[in-house]
């Protein structure tokens, strides 16, 4: 069982390091770490908030607790955003990803042209690049970006070079919240809109999917719908 696995906690702050947090472990306050390239506070205030914190297995780690999950009205939600990838390369042969043609050679991290890809089908020289949304809007929809990122944009740039020297482009958007049922582009970060929008008219393909924790593993839930 997914309580079995973890230890529950209480989410304290995150620290001016952008990886590390405090949360209230057995009435301790524990430094732990947040397995995220932006800071949590982007997307939710956690303050307050039940969390499941997951051992760090490194003897040399700098924290003893990688902050996994937060508790939802309906179960716990992902807050680990590398697991997505994972759950999405676990599942990339299913008939969900069938869109993207074969795939039997898929492998993970792979650089193209410079370019370093979240996962690389051989099969059919497809770049796939999986973007992890942690959003809890009212309505069931959510926007992405939700703040502006200029790495997301240069992506978008080198994808587009990507696309058009002849490779495949599959651009994965992946709700953390399996609440979250649509997605839309958000057009007031006009540089991220544009960028993608060339994309699609080079022919980069959309998929949206939403994950869900079933004991202690992230799964692809269902689709999302996404609008652009």
């Amino acid at each position: 069982m997914l309580e079995q696995s973890f230890k529950h906690g209480i989410f304290k702050e995150e620290l001016k390091n952008r990886f590390l947090c405090l949360v209230e472990i057995d009435g301790e306050d524990t430094l732990c770490y947040i397995p995220s390239s932006c800071r949590l506070s982007n997307f939710i205030d956690l303050t307050g908030r039940e969390v499941l914190v997951s051992p760090v297995s490194s003897p040399n780690a700098r924290t003893k607790y990688s902050v996994f999950a937060l508790s939802g009205n309906h179960g716990f939600i992902l807050l680990n955003m590398s697991k997505a990838n994972e759950a999405v390369a676990v599942n990339i042969g299913s008939r969900r990803f069938c869109f993207l043609g074969k795939r039997k050679l898929v492998k993970r991290e792979c650089k193209i042209n410079g370019y370093k890809s979240d996962l690389y089908i051989e099969d059919t020289r497809t770049v796939v690049e999986i973007k992890s949304i942690l959003s809890f809007a009212k309505g069931r929809e959510a926007r992405f970006p939700s703040v502006y990122s200029q790495r997301a944009i240069d992506q978008l740039i080198k994808l587009r070079h990507l696309l058009d020297e002849g490779y495949r482009v599959g651009y994965v958007f992946v709700s953390l919240n399996p609440s979250i049922k649509r997605l839309a582009i958000n057009e007031e970060i006009e540089a991220y809109r544009n960028a993608f929008n060339c994309c699609i008219e080079s022919g980069m393909m959309v998929k949206g999917v939403s994950l869900e924790l079933r004991d202690g593993e992230p799964i692809v839930h269902s689709t999302l719908l996404v609008s652009f």
